[in-house]
């Protein structure tokens, strides 16, 4: 008696590893990063960083310079790295990958007009689940950008705030400054006025007059 042949679904070919590299979508992510850092950086000029401290910038500019190189480079640094790590703990350059490769098979598909269906056994695991993901990332992409912007946007705010405040506290101070010249010029014209009419000799006199009125009182 023949045998019946069974039919078996061919084995799906071993998917390529996805690429580290970064694709369009990810190198596009990280430059918006990297632009974002930078302007921030740029925020905090030094000339706006010396006028904080006018005093070290006046007698010691050089080490404030040193400081303010410090500080910028560390906060970059730091926030690279925090980026970085981000990035390797969500796997984000691999995911925005592979969401670059569904959304280029599905543009040629489209414009092939070719509609290729796979069975869905036939999927490996990493496959079905990223595109179940490709919404999430792609909407997490967007939620970033957006983010990323309305930090930059906060920044730029806090920083004109900044230079309001600095501005009021130096006019503040010069006109301080102002009062005390004032009077200091007014105490000498006072001085000037005493020695002038020969105050301070005339009350030398009476206290001489009365010092010897004093003795002749007790003779």
């Amino acid at each position: 008696m023949a045998t019946a042949s069974v039919a078996h679904s061919p084995s799906p070919p071993p998917q390529p590893p996805i690429a580290q590299t970064p694709g369009v979508r990810a190198a596009k992510f990280q430059n918006l990063f990297a632009d974002a850092l930078s302007k921030t950086i740029r925020t905090c000029s030094y000339s706006k960083f010396s006028s904080c401290f006018p005093t070290p910038s006046k007698y010691a500019p050089q080490t404030l310079t040193s400081i303010w190189q410090q500080i910028t480079t560390k906060v970059e640094a730091s926030a690279k790295k925090e980026f970085e790590e981000i990035l390797i703990e969500r796997d984000v350059v691999a995911g925005l990958n592979e969401l670059e490769r569904l959304v280029g098979e599905a543009k040629s598909r489209k414009e092939r007009g070719v509609e290729i269906r796979e069975p869905p056994h036939t999927l490996p695991p990493e496959r079905l689940y990223l595109a179940h993901l490709a919404p999430y990332l792609q909407r997490t992409e967007m939620e970033l950008d957006g983010e990323l912007k309305r930090l930059q946007s906060e920044n730029e705010e806090l920083v004109d705030s900044i230079q309001v405040q600095r501005e009021e506290t130096e006019q503040l101070v010069g006109n301080l400054e102002t009062f005390i010249a004032d009077l200091e010029r007014a105490n000498e014209l006072m001085n000037q006025e005493v020695e002038g009419n020969g105050i301070k000799k005339e009350m030398a006199d009476v206290e001489q007059e009365m010092q010897a009125a004093g003795r002749d009182a007790k003779l």
